[in-house]
């Protein structure tokens, strides 16, 4: 099966009409999507009041796409509030609990940073970090294009292959050391992922001045990028059972839009949606 959804239920305003509270937007997004990609997790790991609301409040046959806490992936802000990386794991693990109890975990999404570049050292750690997971099904996504060099390019893919990874297939600006290509390659039988992070080359990297995350994501695929990807996404699907899609690419809102459009373009349609939800609000 393909689950097309985005980033985040939050801050997509052309899916939601009126006035909608926040507590009842992931309802709403239901009737429109049938995975998601949970954000909040990357900030702090969340509690079980949380996780609980979620999965009630989305359709049976819903995924969640569950991003692994910064912790995890080397992008600790702030004070770290666990004393050990083992600990911090076993708190991580107890917070997927209420998905995995109502079978709609899709994935956890390890999504580590540029400078996590392709050495023995960081190799290691993707082994410890599996073996946490402790069989939970786990994405992998660089942001470092040492990995991907003619040098190092086969051998990822096979170790990818090996420790049971999920490969996230990225679409991204193609901005140096700090880029992924697009490396269509599934590595697990069960599932793929794909994310779609826009071309915006000038707002991918750092600017000297500005807010960046306002133009990182800033872009709208056209017709012709859509229908290419179409392509590849079915070929994909012969790799794996199921292949999941995500639109990151939000920064003008055009996520939701994009992904629509992909739906349309791979002739799916979702049975279990949630209903429309006008006569709620």
């Amino acid at each position: 099966m393909i689950y097309v959804g985005v980033t985040g239920w939050g801050d997509h305003d052309s899916l939601y009409s009126g006035e909608v509270a926040g507590r009842d937007k992931l309802k709403v997004y239901g009737s429109h999507f049938p995975a998601v990609e949970v954000d909040a997790s990357f900030y702090a790991v969340q509690p079980k009041r949380n996780t609980d609301k979620w999965v009630r409040d989305t359709p049976e046959s819903f995924r969640f796409i569950v991003k692994a806490y910064q912790g995890m992936t080397g992008h600790q802000r702030g004070e770290n509030p666990f004393p050990n990386k083992s600990d911090m794991f076993a708190a991580f693990r107890e917070s997927l609990k209420s998905y995995r109890e109502a079978g709609k975990l899709g994935m956890v999404l390890f999504q580590f940073p540029p400078w996590f570049d392709c050495s023995k050292e960081n190799v290691d750690y993707l082994r410890w970090c599996k073996q946490e997971m402790n069989g939970i099904p786990s994405a992998l996504e660089f942001r470092n294009n040492t990995w991907f060099l003619p040098p190092m390019y086969d051998k990822t893919l096979a170790f990818m292959k090996e420790k049971g990874w999920i490969h996230t297939v990225c679409d991204e600006p193609q901005a140096g050391e700090g880029s992924v290509p697009i490396v269509l390659q599934s590595t697990n039988p069960d599932a793929a992922l794909v994310r779609f992070h826009g071309r915006n080359v000038y707002g991918w990297n750092k600017p000297s001045s500005g807010n960046w995350r306002e133009v990182r994501y800033l872009y709208r695929y056209n017709k012709q990028e859509l229908q290419e990807w179409a392509s590849k996404i079915k070929l994909l699907q012969k790799e794996s059972k199921d292949v999941y899609v995500l639109f990151n690419n939000n920064s003008g809102g055009d996520a939701a839009g994009n992904a629509k459009e992909m739906i349309d373009l791979l002739g799916l349609t979702y049975m279990g949606l949630a209903p429309k939800q006008l006569d709620l609000f």
